[in-house]
């Protein structure tokens, strides 16, 4: 015999559950406005990344094939990334602590720190971020409860009814 669920214990699972995924999702975006801001502040640009391609080329913990797509993709192009990083940290942010396309940026935001990784960029928040990414991709409708994509949502499905 299985002991039956109290359902005030339903109740608040449902509501804790958005609560808690909510928050990775927006602590997540806040972590990922601060790393745009602080490259914003310190005049990030095209020399960083061509410090990321030096220091990948010397450095053996960053993987052969990484240190070939740093050569060629980012040396390649050091003003454009210079420009991109910041702006993908800044846009995730916003995306994360609003909530729209949240699994898209939850994704991106792995991606993202997984070449932070590659490049051998090791920072006390880069684990924490993948968490918290791993919570919004493992709880998306909950992530979205309390957003603008939430609220976008609901609206759509009030509207068909």
């Amino acid at each position: 015999m299985t002991a039956a669920v109290p359902r005030d214990a339903t109740t608040i699972s449902a509501r804790v559950a958005p609560a808690l995924a909510g928050a990775a999702r927006v602590a997540l975006g806040l972590l990922w406005l601060h790393e745009g801001f602080v490259k914003y502040r310190a005049g990030f640009g095209a020399a960083d990344i061509g410090f990321v391609v030096d220091g990948a080329a010397s450095n053996p913990r960053v993987p052969g094939f990484f240190q070939a797509f740093t050569d060629l993709v980012l040396g390649a192009a050091p003003g454009l990334f210079g420009v991109v990083m910041p702006l993908l940290e800044t846009l995730l942010g916003v995306a994360l602590v609003v909530g729209v396309l949240t699994v898209p940026a939850a994704w991106a935001s792995v991606g993202a720190l997984t070449t932070y990784w590659l490049a051998d960029l090791l920072v006390w928040q880069y684990p924490v971020m993948v968490l918290l990414s791993a919570v919004v991709l493992a709880a998306p409708a909950a992530a979205s409860a309390w957003s603008l994509g939430g609220l976008l949502a609901s609206r759509r499905r009030a509207r068909a009814q």
